[in-house]
């Protein structure tokens, strides 16, 4: 598209991947939003092919992706995978539709707008028929650190995970449910999606490990965050779990800056920081939790307290719905940016 904007009308869009979990929060939310659509076309494997989905008082049948499933169409929002995405990037440029793209196979690509609307929406006009949509954690740490960065520069950051079975998609989190009953039955879990039993358990990371000893999963946060705020050498280190809980993200970020900044400051800055909530109750000790944002947009933060070991650093606590704002939610926000 040499445009960087939609025609103003409604849009033919498809899905691919529209049989996951993130495919069908995307349909959920075309909805919700009321995103203006002439035409959708659900797209998938040979697998979920004939299948029939729910949209919009419609029963739509899902179609196998080939050659020819994106002429007519203006926007696709591919959420398949990275070996899908750029196996059919070609197909959607030739086209002449716009790919948004969830997976992580051209985040860190030369010229691919990488984009959280609330942090760096500018970047969504620059895009050539491709903008990627980063990683869930990146997207929710992001919005913590943007709003704060802006008024007292970033020296370091170190950010626990702890990520939940929706990160692995709709069979991790069936898996967990299943193998949860298999524990409570006094059985020992035999996971197949994951590479060890989530029940009543939690593990590091399973992505690749990299040369440095840090996981591919760990290094998509280090990556994406600089890329997204346009600094290439940003100072992050990022441990990666999972741990037993359906949907929904969480991250312990220390933030070192470059001088003192106060907790009030803070508080305030990011209460009023847009796709954010301030959960936080000193006195009940309650903070956010992934119950809280489960199915809803806001990253809730909390717990912002003075790091005792460090004068010029915070620590942060937040929690953000992994297949909502981590990913379909912020690929049409992304879309939205185009709209006239």
């Amino acid at each position: 598209m040499s445009n960087p904007l939609f025609p103003d009308r409604p849009l033919s869009v498809a899905v691919l991947g529209a049989s996951g979990a993130v495919g069908h929060e995307l349909l959920e939310l075309l909805t919700e939003r009321c995103f203006p659509v002439k035409e959708l076309r659900l797209l998938a494997s040979a697998r979920s092919a004939g299948k029939f989905q729910s949209w919009n008082g419609s029963n739509l049948e899902i179609q196998e992706v080939g050659k020819d499933s994106f002429q007519g169409i203006d926007l696709v929002f591919a959420s398949a995978g990275g070996s899908i995405s750029r196996k059919w990037r070609e197909a959607v440029r030739s086209s002449g539709a716009l790919m948004i793209d969830n997976s992580s196979a051209f985040r860190l690509e030369d010229g691919v707008p990488l984009v959280v609307p609330e942090v760096n929406p500018q970047d969504a006009q620059k895009h050539k028929g491709l903008i990627a949509n980063p990683n869930c954690t990146t997207i929710l740490l992001t919005l913590v650190l943007a709003p704060l960065a802006s008024k007292v520069p970033i020296k370091r950051v170190v950010v626990s995970t702890y990520q939940s079975a929706s990160g692995a998609g709709a069979r991790a989190m069936q898996e967990l449910k299943d193998l949860s009953k298999e524990v409570l039955a006094g059985h020992s879990p035999q996971p197949k999606i994951l590479p060890y039993s989530l029940a009543f358990n939690l593990f590091l990371h399973n992505s690749p490990m990299q040369a440095n000893n840090y996981c591919e999963e760990e290094m998509k946060m280090v990556n994406e965050t600089r890329k997204i705020l346009n600094c290439e050498g940003f100072r992050l280190s990022a441990t990666c779990v999972r741990v037993p809980v359906l949907r929904a993200h969480s991250e312990a970020v220390n933030i070192e800056f470059q001088k003192p900044f106060s907790v009030d400051q803070a508080r305030d800055i990011l209460a009023a920081a847009p796709g954010v909530e301030l959960i936080e109750n000193i006195k009940e000790n309650r903070f956010p939790m992934p119950t809280d944002v489960a199915g809803r947009d806001p990253v809730a933060v909390g717990r912002i307290r003075q790091d005792i070991s460090e004068p010029n650093a915070l620590d942060i606590w937040l929690c953000g719905d992994q297949i909502r704002k981590g990913a379909a939610l912020n690929a049409i926000q992304i879309a939205e940016l185009l709209l006239p």
